[in-house]
């Protein structure tokens, strides 16, 4: 049994890469297609998060040279997860399966075939997860490896060494595109959905052209954005730290009272002021915490969209 594809590419400035990516997915299509495995009206839907450079006019060259090509424009940068959540809603209607993959091909094409032989088996959900980190930095791999230990010690579900590289059933983006929040981070929200899943594991590539959409201040605001949209345990640590501050406080109290009574006491302020300091720091990153979810609360309760669509090439 055949069934109609759709390769969802969120880009932003990908001008560089495009002419790359482009024959590449093709190409695969067209071997999918001779296997039996995918219909030959399956296509690739790029979707142009406001780049400032010439992406969407390369997607549109592409569009008119092949119309396997798709584009979905989006008005304004909206972020790679509201732009990816766009082409999966988008796609939706008009496939049976998609897979979600960035421009930068560092993800391996040649598990696209084990990804839908999984689906034709009944999974709903095929992760594609990474076999090594060994050609990541030492500081990325070991930041990578406690965001994943963070998360899971946060009670997030999460699939280790897993990006938004996946396949999904039709029915599982539909069931996706019933979660409404403002506050994306798919990587945590798929797990939720629930049916069938399985994973493909593959080597990581490295980028051929331009540069990494993702630097280091990006990936960390991803992380938080993680850890504070699916667990409340950071507020719930706000009270044991200031459990433990209370405590040490009496301790210092008692030691205080004794050395009085000893004559020890020496006069002096710096263990006062480091004292003061140190609530006051504590004080300040409580409440900053505190206010990040009450901001997102805020920007939940606005229900505002999440992206506008300024032009569909179908």
């Amino acid at each position: 049994m055949s069934c109609r594809l759709a390769i969802v590419v969120p880009c932003y400035n990908e001008e560089e890469m495009l002419p790359i990516t482009t024959p590449a997915l093709l190409g695969k299509l067209d071997e999918l297609v001779a296997e039996g495995l995918i219909d030959d009206d399956s296509y690739v839907l790029y979707v142009n998060d406001g780049s400032k450079d010439k992406t969407w006019d390369v997607i549109e060259a592409h569009h008119a040279n092949d119309n396997r090509i798709k584009g979905l424009k989006l008005a304004g940068n909206v972020g790679h997860q509201f732009a990816l959540t766009a082409g999966l809603i988008t796609a939706k209607d008009s496939s049976d399966i998609t897979i979600s993959i960035d421009a930068d091909l560092q993800d391996d094409i040649n598990v696209f075939k084990d990804m839908i032989l999984k689906y034709k088996e009944g999974c709903d959900i095929v992760y594609g997860v990474r076999n090594s980190r060994k050609k990541d930095s030492f500081f990325k791999r070991t930041t990578a490896q406690g965001f994943y230990k963070v998360m899971s010690l946060m009670g997030a579900k999460t699939i280790y060494n897993h990006a938004d590289f996946r396949l999904m059933s039709k029915r599982a983006v539909e069931q996706f595109s019933n979660y409404k929040e403002i506050n994306l981070y798919l990587r945590g929200i798929i797990p939720l959905i629930g049916y069938q899943t399985d994973c493909v594991y593959y080597e990581r590539l490295e980028r051929q052209k331009g540069e990494s959409k993702y630097p280091l201040k990006k990936m960390l605001a991803l992380a938080f954005e993680g850890i504070t949209s699916f667990s409340v345990k950071p507020i719930s640590l706000i009270t044991v730290l200031g459990t433990i501050v209370v405590i040490l406080s009496i301790c210092a109290f008692i030691y205080a009272i004794i050395s009085y009574f000893f004559g020890t006491v020496e006069p002096g302020w710096a263990s006062l002021i480091v004292s003061i300091w140190f609530l006051g720091g504590v004080q300040l990153i409580s409440v900053g915490l505190i206010g990040q979810y009450i901001g997102k609360i805020y920007v939940e309760v606005k229900h505002r969209p999440r992206y506008n669509i300024e032009k569909l090439l179908d």
